[in-house]
């Protein structure tokens, strides 16, 4: 779906019209943009709480917030980098004080100097130099596999995962919707798939490999 985007140009240009008349108040204008994103705000709102009935209700608050801050909305900025640190910011703002993880710091813990000697952080490594590693981790995107391995992670896993291999989004723009640097969202990603390797090779006959 984010490919086909991509390569048409007239479905980018008719959701920035609609993201331009929404911000003019066009009711119809929301709709749509409501109908472009809606599958993939709630799956990402589902990964990050788990619980379908919080995921209901952060959506809906998401889109209360966008339509009371889309007046401040800077056009020059990607809107689904915008959009998905609204939901982001909303879920953290539901989750302090409930429980004991924080969609800000767990799993963070020794992320200083994970770049190594080399200056190149090790998910820059695995992009340019093991490219089959990645594509085998992404095989196993439609079993349920995956989607139990990932539920194991730390919330801020999950985004990372979800926002870089669902959204498709660069690791830039995931900084800038987790309000973190672009170092931490490195070591993020880093950790997330060390995470979900272990959990999916400890799913595997025989338990987790040496």
């Amino acid at each position: 779906m984010i490919l086909a985007a991509a390569m048409n140009p007239e479905a980018f240009s008719g959701a920035q019209d609609a993201i331009a008349r929404m911000r003019r108040g066009d009711p119809d204008a929301l709709t749509a943009v409501i109908s472009r994103y809606q599958h993939r705000l709630y799956r990402y709102l589902l990964r990050l709480v788990r619980e379908p009935a919080a995921a209901d209700d952060l959506f809906q608050q998401t889109w209360l917030r966008v339509m009371e801050k889309i007046g401040r909305y800077d056009a020059r900025r990607s809107f689904e980098s915008w959009l998905f640190s609204v939901a982001h910011n909303l879920a953290i703002d539901a989750w302090r004080g409930k429980r004991g993880e924080s969609l800000n710091h767990a799993g963070d813990a020794g992320d200083a100097g994970d770049a190594g000697d080399s200056g190149e952080a090790p998910i820059e490594r695995l992009s340019t130099g093991e490219p089959d590693a990645l594509e085998r981790l992404l095989d196993f995107e439609r079993g349920a596999m995956l989607a139990a391995c990932m539920h194991e992670l730390p919330a801020i896993h999950r985004e990372v995962l979800t926002l870089r291999f669902e959204e498709d989004m660069k690791l830039e723009e995931i900084a800038e919707v987790a309000g973190v640097p672009l170092s931490t969202v490195k070591s993020r990603l880093r950790r997330a798939l060390e995470g979900l390797r272990a959990a999916m090779e400890a799913r595997l006959p025989g338990g987790r490999r040496a």
